[in-house]
């Protein structure tokens, strides 16, 4: 729980001035390392999202030429983790320091309420997709999560 303070400074010749200041109890490693995630998070969500509308290009890893899937996931998270990211999908899902995900857990791709971000295919852009539908339903082999404890930068 924060506390508050009024800290006054008198100046001769000066009116005397206060200020209040906010006293934050210390963090724990886990607060700390949680903010670092959410920051981290936040960080890809906003990089993806400004990727919405652009164009699909197969082995494309750029804002300024397009994406393909695994290279819209590697531009979202190749300066936020220690590891190096692997450049296709079945390297990223195979990713020894990636852990395994439900489908309960998703999360940053997954943009919530079952939808995520995605680059699909040569004449589409970049947009988000619900997990419910069919070509969905019938290819979701799984998720891996990149930012862990070991990982996050």
């Amino acid at each position: 729980m924060a506390s508050a303070q009024s800290k006054c400074v008198v100046r001769k010749g000066y009116k005397k001035r206060c200020k209040t200041i906010v006293e934050e109890p210390p963090l724990t490693l886990a607060d700390a390392h949680k903010a670092r995630v959410q920051r981290a998070q936040s960080t890809a969500m906003s990089k993806l999202m400004d990727q919405i509308g652009k164009p699909y290009r197969w082995g494309g890893t750029s804002p300024r030429t397009g994406f393909d899937c695994s290279g819209l996931v590697y531009y979202a998270y190749k300066d936020l983790v220690k590891i190096r990211i692997p450049r296709t999908a079945n390297e990223m899902y195979h990713l020894r320091d990636a852990r395994p995900v439900d489908r309960g857990e998703l999360q940053s791709v997954y943009v919530g309420n079952g939808k995520f971000i995605q680059s699909p295919r040569t004449g589409r852009d970049i947009q988000i997709t619900s997990l419910s539908e069919d070509y969905w339903i019938r290819h979701y082999v799984g998720a891996r999560r990149v930012m862990t404890p070991k990982t996050i930068r």
